[in-house]
């Protein structure tokens, strides 16, 4: 009864923070415990030191996304790629991946990255439904590259529900490495394919100039050596996470608004407004999520869970491939961070009762939500650029099509092969 009631208030558009506290408060009075528990959630998140992450990693994103750093991005690599045969669609592959890795939504990189890119491969002769396709798919790219939030957020969740299992930020920073190079790579050879199959007739005698390389680099000197930085510093072992985050916060701060100064002092108060909104939001449905949590690790919900699975699922890939679909559908109707704090907690048990890697599993989990962001028929990727750019969403369905055929394949092989997921940890 309580399940149906909460799944009525969203959807009727309660907030989803108020679904799960409602939920966690339900949990608790059922089990007859103090419900000055879930309050005391809030103060445990205040322990997780990787969670400092979170705001500095998001500040940086909002900056750099307000910025003219989109634009340079798109000089630099089309300078450095643009001589190859489809090398304009990619370094927008390129370019998605490092926007949405570092901003943490794939919402951003197609409106900021996609205004630029859409017109740009028009012009350089890429049909516009091919064009429409790689702007929408490849903007949610970045999800398995460090520092994204995501990524962060499962490590947080994951060390809560399975403590033991030396489940580390900087174990998934590494496993998400081959399996995004995966997807770059079969996009990018689809791509390249396209190219060559275009008339010499269809290609425009004027390409768009490109900025010389030397000039493209000049101009990017201050951004270009942050990636290295950070995730230089993280997988060597010199920064934590938390001290990656404020790395890179302070330099985005000091190179866009004192050296670059294309972010005035007046508009700083606006921008940290914008990112602790959005950290905020995350905070608050964590805190319940993991008050609900420990509800149902009470009430033995994962094993009861589990006992009802095994007799139906009898081996681990099987039990992989129907998470795939849990995972494909929740992604296209939750927000990346909602799935993650209320499927997480229930799917980890399981998963690791039936032996699968817990860091293997959330390589799995976000390469799903990734896709589902772009998945028809509600992915929020389509909806956002169909009304980006004006198209009409069965067009922009239509043009995403191959690009997805493309990713499933990419989450098949990630599912059958652990070793691209768990290689690079050394697990």
């Amino acid at each position: 009864m309580i399940a149906i009631l909460l799944v009525v208030l969203a959807i009727i558009g309660v907030p989803l923070f108020a679904v799960i506290a409602i939920g966690a408060f339900a949990g608790f009075i059922n089990l007859e415990l103090s419900l000055m528990l879930v309050p005391m959630e809030f103060q445990r998140i205040g322990d997780l030191p990787v969670l400092v992450a979170l705001p500095m990693f998001t500040f940086a994103g909002v900056l750099l996304a307000e910025s003219r750093t989109p634009q340079r991005l798109v000089d630099f690599t089309h300078a450095a790629l643009g001589w190859l045969p489809g090398g304009l669609a990619i370094l927008g592959l390129v370019m998605f991946s490092l926007m949405t890795a570092f901003t943490g939504a794939s919402g951003i990189t197609v409106i900021a990255l996609g205004s630029l890119m859409l017109p740009a491969l028009i012009q350089a002769g890429y049909q516009r439904q091919f064009a429409l396709g790689l702007v929408t798919t490849g903007s949610s790219l970045g999800v398995l590259f460090a520092p994204s939030l995501p990524l962060i957020l499962f490590a947080v969740v994951a060390q809560q529900v399975a403590p033991g299992q030396g489940i580390g930020v900087n174990d998934l920073f590494l496993a998400g490495v081959l399996p995004g190079l995966l997807m770059i790579i079969l996009l990018a050879a689809w791509s390249m394919w396209q190219r060559s199959q275009l008339d010499v007739s269809e290609v425009p005698q004027h390409q768009p100039d490109r900025v010389p390389l030397a000039t493209a680099i000049r101009d990017i000197a201050w951004e270009l050596p942050l990636p290295f930085v950070v995730l230089g510093g993280i997988y060597s072992g010199w920064l934590l996470v938390a001290e990656a985050a404020v790395v890179t916060a302070v330099w985005v701060l000091v190179t866009l608004a004192f050296i670059r100064r294309e972010i005035p002092f007046k508009r700083l108060p606006g921008i940290i407004s914008e990112a602790m909104m959005l950290v905020g939001a995350i905070l608050i449905i964590l805190g319940m999520s993991l008050a609900s949590t420990n509800a149902m690790i009470d009430a033995q919900i994962p094993q009861k869970l589990l006992a009802w699975v095994t007799p139906l699922i009898d081996s681990k890939i099987v039990f992989l491939m129907l998470i795939n679909l849990i995972l494909l559908v929740a992604g296209m109707v939750l927000d990346i961070f909602a799935a993650l704090v209320i499927l997480a907690p229930l799917i980890i048990p399981i998963a690791l009762a039936f032996g699968v890697d817990p860091v293997h599993l959330g390589i799995i989990f976000l390469a799903n939500l990734q896709i589902g962001y772009c998945t028809p028929p509600v992915g929020i990727n389509l909806f956002l650029a169909s009304h980006r750019f004006g198209d009409d969403i069965l067009k922009v369905y239509r043009a995403t099509l191959p690009f997805l055929a493309l990713l499933l394949v990419a989450l098949l092989l990630i599912t059958w092969f652990p070793s691209l997921s768990l290689w690079l940890p050394g697990r």
